[in-house]
């Protein structure tokens, strides 16, 4: 087919699929393609393991501030690439009467921070196509925005009250703790299963450590890369105007339901990142609108914290389970704070749709805006007050 007689938008690759594909086989090519995305975003995190695991490990030794506890516990969260692995060591911790519960309880606020990276690193991807990126950043950033508020309206009130730390510990005392609570995501471990094959291919290449960390790190980038371009284009053809209006109607009449959607989600693939970055290209792809995404990410914040209540099933000491039940807690009481008033409701989600609407032209804004947040202010915070 001859490119001048395409219509406006379309590439030549695109233009065949659009003509061939049948619906069926075209759902089955985004799941294909969500599959490889998440591949791609578990070897961006499995490199940034590598290179960074050793530090993080390191980094709750001998913090005693409240403020260098929350700096550690976003950096830690950004160096492993997952809120829950730093929740899970922490629970480990403070069971093990390593780490003070009081200074615990900033950490995991910390952790909330840093798990928002993973997808406004996504919404990177989406860079070349302006008006994708709009929407991809404030998709990504109205997670950040919103965990940061909670922090500085909660951490504040802890300090004071110790209202967290005293109900969990109440909560904790009448739950049993038991030595076989696992669970197992199949989605999670078919994700890491792709995951480790892609690592063996490149191990062919690259053995050593830090280079390899680097490999997984590239490779890992421009799978998501490809998959969000094509996703993007797929799922503007597949999903229908009137599935898309009935779709933002429902999640615009019931903010609940996006938040049960985020929660179930998240509990499902056991990573708040997960499902937090499967939303940044469904929304730069124009079928769900920001705000109604939103509700979405903040199930997905109550959803992760299965994962440290599970390890302090697992451990069995009041201790971890008081410090996992703050995570859950910190997380309801920020919703019931923040979502029901209509009058700071979309706070986070107007901050957002303001960096993305400036960044949009100045991509450079939007790297600056994530190192600064996630690793130079943390930085800043550890070696000051620590």
């Amino acid at each position: 087919m001859n490119s001048s007689h395409l219509p406006p938008g379309v590439s030549p690759i695109v233009a065949p699929l659009k003509r061939t594909l049948p619906p069926a086989a075209r759902t089955v090519l985004v799941v294909v393609l969500l599959y490889l995305f998440l591949v791609g975003v578990k070897l961006l995190g499995t490199g940034v393991t590598g290179l960074g695991g050793g530090t993080a490990g390191g980094l709750f030794d001998g913090i005693t501030n409240p403020i260098a506890a929350l700096s550690v516990g976003i950096l830690a969260t950004v160096l492993v690439q997952s809120s829950s692995v730093t929740t899970a060591t922490i629970v480990g911790l403070v069971a093990a009467g390593q780490l003070p519960i009081e200074v615990a309880v900033p950490m995991v606020m910390g952790a909330n921070i840093g798990t928002s990276v993973t997808n406004t690193l996504v919404s990177l991807a989406h860079a070349r196509r302006t008006d994708e990126f709009r929407l991809a950043l404030s998709a990504a950033t109205m997670h950040d925005f919103f965990n940061v508020a909670a922090v500085l309206i909660l951490l504040p009130l802890e300090l004071a009250t110790g209202f967290l730390q005293k109900t969990a510990a109440w909560l904790s005392a009448l739950l049993p703790g038991g030595a076989d609570a696992t669970f197992n995501s199949p989605i999670k471990g078919a994700v890491g299963w792709g995951s480790n094959q892609f690592e063996r291919v490149i191990e062919i290449f690259v053995s050593s450590g830090r280079a390899l960390g680097i490999a997984l790190i590239i490779t890992g980038i421009v799978i998501i890369f490809l998959t969000l371009t094509y996703i993007t284009k797929n799922m503007r053809v597949l999903i229908a105007a009137r599935i898309e209006r009935s779709l933002n109607a429902v999640l615009a009449k019931s903010g609940l339901v996006g938040i049960a959607v985020g929660i179930v989600v998240t509990v499902a693939v056991q990573s708040s990142s997960i499902t937090t970055s499967i939303l940044v290209p469904i929304v730069a792809s124009g079928v769900l609108l920001v705000r109604n995404a939103y509700p979405i990410t903040l199930g997905a914040n109550v959803g992760t914290t299965v994962t440290a209540i599970l390890a302090a099933l697992a451990i069995g000491e009041v201790a971890g389970m008081t410090i996992a039940l703050v995570h859950l807690l910190f997380n309801v009481v920020a919703i019931l704070i923040l979502y029901p008033w209509n009058k700071i409701r979309y706070i986070p989600v107007r901050l957002a749709e303001g960096l993305a609407a400036i960044a949009a032209t100045r991509k450079w804004i939007a790297v600056a805006y994530t190192v600064i947040v996630f690793i130079a202010i943390p930085i800043v915070g550890i070696v000051i007050l620590s």
